[in-house]
């Protein structure tokens, strides 16, 4: 435990590391949520300083080290805390998959939207990392059954373990391999296939943030030169696994929209091709059906 006063001390000198670091403040109240009952509004009006004492899931002591961790290294905060929140579900996460990101989330939203979602079927979540948007899929539609592939090991036992704790999981399968290899029986049979796949540019990979660069698994950030390998891969192949007005959604990076939908009229098998904004803007989902 520690006292409100001590907390409030904390945390203002912890905010100005931050800003000192390039890192957003807000972070901080964001370690103080996650390991304590303190909500955004007691933090926001510091009502905390009148409490004695203040309870944290963690001693008060690591509590102040994983903050010095996330300045000194640049660890991003969802690693030292283990976990997040993505849409309504939360999530374990680890060094060896993907954060989840706020904006893919628009992907459970854009399933719904399509009428597509609204069939019985198999849908298939390509490079699925976390899990986030099969389980996403699965409590949205309960109707379906997802199809989850990975190459990682890492990140299907991660996914493994964040559907198992939801009362849908039985409508996740997971698979260890590359894209559609591992769903060869069903071919022509998906209703669907959604995938974040790989789209940094490999000569762009070591300009991010050093929280990504340095710590996040370049297996699924690496799209190859231009970014577009694994989108290729996914426009090329999907035709053989989706059925008719099956439906094909990819997320991309900025930038990405025209050269991504003309790889789609290119390949002669898409219809109805769309490019879809995040909240903040930027072409991030391209939406196509199979003719």
């Amino acid at each position: 435990m520690v006292s409100g006063l001590e907390l409030a001390a904390w945390r203002k000198q912890a905010q100005e590391a931050a800003i000192a670091a390039n890192i957003p403040p807000s972070e901080v109240d964001g370690l103080l949520r996650s390991l304590s009952s303190l909500d955004t509004l007691s933090l926001r009006l510091e009502s905390f300083k009148s409490h004695a004492d203040i309870p944290f899931s963690r001693p008060w002591l690591d509590i102040q080290q994983l903050w010095k961790e996330r300045i000194d290294t640049r660890v991003p905060l969802q690693y030292l805390i283990g976990e997040l929140t993505w849409r309504d579900l939360e999530l374990h996460v680890a060094p060896g998959v993907l954060i989840p990101r706020p904006e893919t989330e628009l992907f459970i939203d854009l399933v719904l939207a399509s009428h597509v979602g609204q069939m019985d079927g198999d849908w298939a979540d390509l490079g699925t990392g976390s899990g986030a948007i099969a389980i996403g899929l699965a409590q949205a539609l309960p109707q379906i059954t997802v199809h989850a592939v990975d190459r990682s090991p890492e990140a299907l036992a991660i996914a493994r373990v964040n559907a198992a704790q939801y009362p849908f999981n039985a409508q996740i399968q997971f698979y260890q391999g590359c894209w559609f290899t591992p769903l060869h029986p069903l071919k022509g049979q998906l209703v669907g296939m959604v995938s974040n796949p790989p789209y940094i540019p490999t000569g762009l990979i070591n300009q991010l943030q050093p929280e990504v660069a340095d710590h996040e698994p370049h297996l699924a950030l690496d799209g190859g030169s231009d970014g577009l390998d694994c989108i290729r891969t996914l426009i090329s192949a999907a035709p053989d696994y989706l059925c008719s007005g099956g439906l094909w959604i990819v997320e991309m990076m900025a930038g990405q929209a025209e050269p991504v939908e003309q790889l789609l009229v290119e390949n002669g098998n898409y219809r109805q091709i769309e490019i879809h904004k995040d909240l903040a803007g930027i072409e991030r989902f391209a939406l196509a059906s199979r003719r």
